[in-house]
């Protein structure tokens, strides 16, 4: 079964805060209201796993992220 990530382009994002909206359970924002995975350390903070359960609403944050930081990889 394909793991599926959510792929945070830092040379992109200003930390609007969108994806931690959507995904308020996965992203939280830091000090400097830039996404922050809440789970998974620092391995996980540009690659966020996700769940089928998660898949619409990252879908969803992709489409809508207006910097165009966000991208969904599958392994």
């Amino acid at each position: 079964m394909a793991t599926t990530r959510l792929h945070i382009d830092w040379t992109a994002c200003d930390g609007r805060g969108l994806c931690a909206e959507l995904l308020p359970h996965l992203i939280g924002r830091d000090e400097w209201g830039y996404p922050a995975a809440l789970t998974g350390g620092v391995s996980a903070r540009s690659d966020i796993p996700i769940g089928q359960a998660d898949l619409e609403a990252a879908d969803e944050a992709v489409a809508l992220c207006p910097l165009v930081a966000l991208r969904l990889l599958a392994d």
